[in-house]
């Protein structure tokens, strides 16, 4: 089926595909797809599925994952264990060259086992620094120090483009400083924009190929969350420079219900400038959005999100056992797991 691809990224509720969901996948509003632990079982059973979606549509779907390392990590049997990302910032502060190979060798074996699987994209790096006081970024930041983000990330995208994978930022413009967990919560940053510098530092200058907003208000600059404030959008495309793919956190979440229902939620984002809306653990309301959301297709955003499929081919797995570079990124990740 030849389909441009859609405004909305939705989940699957198992680890093979439904009738329904084949469907679902096959509508003109949807263009892609994001997996969580609960669709997968093994690398074989998780290749097979994404074999089947891909072969829906031409170009074919995105397939993206939460695959950060450390607590957030979806795959995990017959996957290399992946350190948290202070692990890394931790290593920076005794050798910053140590620190950066690492970050380059882990990054490789985080993209080369998920491509091998046929995911596309990784919803990584973490860019939030690392305040002490947010717990749901807690160990997921590399760092306090914003030079110490800009340098590990930097070569954490290094190596996720050597395996072929694009590298996605969030939480923009910055989740750290906030205690409350957009999970359940609408977390509020009381900071003027200026107090901000140092969380904007490494959208300022990381080679990003995808951004994602945080569903934080930051009431200094916009009343609404970054993620529907054209304010923020328009900063990070005018002022920041930023050209590529820009995702909607999850927009099922606590965060997200100050915009209203689901159709509301889709049509605030789209209207602040996101491509690419993810609508997870709620199959009603993709079934609600499928039905009754009628926005205006944007081809430029299509091309957009078209650019989150990999250009080159990917090793398989037998592949990456004969691959020095992924043998010495899974012996670096092991020793920085224990």
């Amino acid at each position: 089926m030849n389909l441009p691809l859609g405004p909305l990224m939705i989940d699957l509720a198992g680890p093979q595909l439904s009738d329904l969901e084949r469907e679902r996948l096959c509508h003109p509003l949807v263009g892609g797809l994001i997996l969580f632990s609960r669709n997968y079982e093994s690398p074989q059973q998780l290749a097979h599925l994404t074999t089947a979606v891909h072969a829906l549509r031409t170009p074919a779907l995105p397939i993206g994952i939460d695959h950060e390392g450390g607590r957030v990590q979806r795959c995990r049997t017959g996957f290399t264990r992946l350190p948290a990302m202070r692990r890394l910032g931790e290593l920076w502060d005794q050798d910053r060259q140590a620190a950066l190979l690492a970050a380059r060798r882990v990054a490789y074996v985080l993209a080369a086992e998920l491509r091998a699987c046929g995911v596309d994209l990784s919803f990584t790096p973490v860019l939030d620094l690392d305040w002490g006081r947010s717990s749901v970024i807690g160990d997921r930041s590399f760092h306090s120090d914003p030079a110490a983000v800009v340098e590990l990330a930097g070569a954490l995208i290094e190596g996720l483009h050597r395996a072929g994978m694009i590298a996605c930022g969030k939480h923009f413009p910055g989740h750290g400083w906030v205690e409350a967990d957009s999970h359940v919560a609408l977390p509020i940053d009381e900071r003027r924009l200026d107090d901000m510098t140092p969380d904007l530092e490494p959208y300022r200058h990381l080679g990003l190929d995808a951004v994602m907003p945080a569903h934080v208000i930051y009431r200094q600059v916009d009343h609404r969350p970054a993620g529907f404030s054209p304010i923020w959008i328009r900063l990070l495309r005018d002022e920041l420079g930023f050209d590529g793919v820009i995702f909607s956190d999850d927009l099922s979440m606590a965060g997200a219900s100050v915009a209203g229902g689901i159709v509301e939620r889709c049509t605030a984002a789209c209207n602040a400038g996101c491509d690419l809306l993810l609508v997870c653990n709620s199959p009603d309301a993709v079934g609600e959005l499928l039905a009754n959301w009628q926005p205006r297709l944007d081809p430029l955003r299509a091309q957009r999100v078209q650019r989150l499929l990999p250009s080159t081919p990917a090793l398989d797995w037998a592949g990456l056992q004969q691959d020095s570079a992924y043998l010495a990124g899974v012996a670096e990740a092991t020793q920085l797991s224990t």
